[in-house]
């Protein structure tokens, strides 16, 4: 069982349909004891650094998010879902994040239209299973003002350029996350779910 985590993020029912259309058992929810028993935890996101880590301080789930990391269960992050590893945000001046990996969540430099809002490139920097079956230099949909710069650059297995190269894939022991939105990148999207939802199976059944 995926535990999907409700915390009002607007992207939230379209990773729970297109889970549901690969077939995987999944349950949307913000109750911790789910997250707990689940196999795997999806983290999806849009909107504001600030607001996502209120809620799921109100929720009482930002313990439950790190212990399941922390205990080896997979974990998929999407868009803000990635940005909540780090340990803070630029955003709103500054928040404190989840800390699961050391670095900043900083904002695209002046000059440049944010939200970087549409389709681009993800460049595969080195083979995982997240990206078994779709080609280097794929595009994906992205919607963000705010990239991840990670401390640890052994963990960035995908990037993208926007007048600057940032972070699209971070992926390191039972943890994947991305910057796009493979709910909304067509086929290769629904792969890259495919892929985390198979590779987490493996990995619970080990």
């Amino acid at each position: 069982m995926i535990a999907i985590v409700d915390y009002g993020a607007g992207n939230l029912r379209s990773v729970a349909k297109a889970i549901a259309w690969l077939g995987y058992p999944a349950v949307v929810t913000s109750d911790a004891a789910e997250i707990e028993r689940a196999d795997a935890v999806i983290l999806p996101g849009v909107g504001a650094a600030g607001d996502m880590m209120c809620t799921l301080t109100n929720l009482r789930l930002v313990e439950p998010l790190r212990e399941a990391i922390a205990a080896g269960k997979p974990y998929l992050g999407i868009c803000l879902g990635l940005q909540a590893l780090l340990t803070a945000s630029e955003e709103g001046g500054w928040q404190r994040c989840l800390d699961v990996t050391k670095g900043v969540v900083r904002r695209f430099p002046p000059g440049l239209h944010v939200p970087q809002m549409g389709w681009n490139q993800v460049r595969q920097l080195w083979p995982h299973p997240i990206f078994e079956g779709i080609p280097d230099l794929a595009n994906f949909y992205f919607l963000h003002s705010y990239y991840a710069d990670p401390e640890d650059r052994s963990i960035v297995a995908g990037e993208t350029e926007y007048s600057v190269t940032y972070v699209s894939v971070l992926a390191f022991e039972n943890v994947v996350a991305v910057q796009f939105h493979p709910e909304k990148s067509g086929q290769h999207g629904l792969r890259l779910l495919d892929n985390f939802c198979r590779w987490a199976g493996q990995k619970a059944t080990k």
